[in-house]
């Protein structure tokens, strides 16, 4: 039965943040807001509402490794899981921007994050506000700085026509949703860990974090199946460093988090910065600025080590 409760709230999960997403950016273009922001703030803030809402909700509940490990996870699984498969289906050229903006800052920001947690397992309101201070500074950055950039790795805003009876139902539906769903997923991944004797880091890092992933991973084979070129690396980037500096920052604001398995700070956040600095040759070798089928067998292989190690 906890199984199902997870699948449910799993989907619960990615519908309510479709709705909100969807709420949002409706919202935003009636508001005259240009559409290169809504990409870097509105749509990236929505795409991470799932990892947001179940941290918040973890650390509220007093499951802290829930919490890190969900972020954690589903960081190693962007970079892993899903451009491993999104590369087998379809190569990706890879921007400039690259190696001049997203890599360097997902690097700087896992780095703040991992030094934060190493010193002492604990994620305080100061070092969220930090963490939060750093995503408004790279936001800052972006827009007035590397508006090139942006254009080049911007999320695709589609406009949205929706009455003002129909955006509130969506915002208030993909909220409830949101909430219920968290609600759910978070009991039934503790149930199931109790039940299995395994701790609540593997399920969060195995089962919630690849969950919260599903929406990046399918939007980037849908729009791979569709020949959109908006789909890069530089998105699933974006995607972590929102992880790390928005859904951690706002987390340890809300609630101050510590470590309670030791095994985050002396495996996984290795993965993670391991995961994270890879991706720097494989864009350079053997293909310069391209990624293929052989960089994505490559990632798959990698995570699929990562998980042969958590449960071994």
């Amino acid at each position: 039965m906890d199984y199902i409760a997870i699948g449910i709230g799993l989907i619960l999960l990615i519908k309510g943040g479709d709705w909100l997403l969807d709420a949002a950016v409706a919202l935003s273009l009636r508001l005259k807001i240009p559409k290169i922001v809504i990409g870097m703030t509105v749509v990236s803030f929505a795409t991470s509402a799932p990892e947001l809402i179940v941290c918040v909700k973890s650390a509220l509940k007093g499951y802290p490794d829930l919490a890190f490990g969900n972020v954690v996870g589903s960081n190693i699984a962007n970079l892993a899981l899903v451009l491993g498969t999104v590369l087998l289906i379809h190569p990706i050229e890879v921007t400039k921007s690259f190696y001049k903006t997203d890599w360097p800052i997902m690097i700087l920001a896992t780095l703040v994050f991992f030094f934060f947690i190493k010193t002492d397992g604990f994620l305080s309101q100061t070092e969220g506000g930090t963490l939060l201070v750093l995503l408004f500074v790279f936001l800052g950055y972006l827009l007035f700085f590397q508006k090139k950039a942006i254009v080049e790795e911007q999320i695709e805003v589609e406009e949205m026509e929706f009455s003002f009876q129909k955006l509130i139902l969506l915002l208030f539906s993909g909220g409830f949703c949101l909430w219920l769903g968290s609600e759910v997923l978070v009991e039934a991944a503790v149930s199931v860990a109790k039940s299995l004797g395994v701790s609540e880091r593997i399920i969060s890092i195995s089962v919630v974090s690849v969950g919260t992933s599903i929406p990046e991973l399918s939007a980037s084979i849908i729009a791979i199946i569709n020949k959109e070129r908006a789909i890069s690396i530089g998105n699933l980037i974006g995607s972590n460093i929102f992880n790390i500096l928005a859904v951690m920052g706002t987390t340890a604001l809300i609630y101050p988090i510590k470590l309670i398995d030791q095994a985050i700070l002396e495996v996984d956040l290795f993965w993670m910065l391991g995961v994270s600095l890879l991706i720097l040759p494989l864009v350079f070798f053997p293909k310069r600025m391209r990624l293929g089928r052989f960089e994505g067998l490559i990632l798959l292989v990698v995570y699929g080590a990562f998980l042969v190690q958590m449960f071994s």
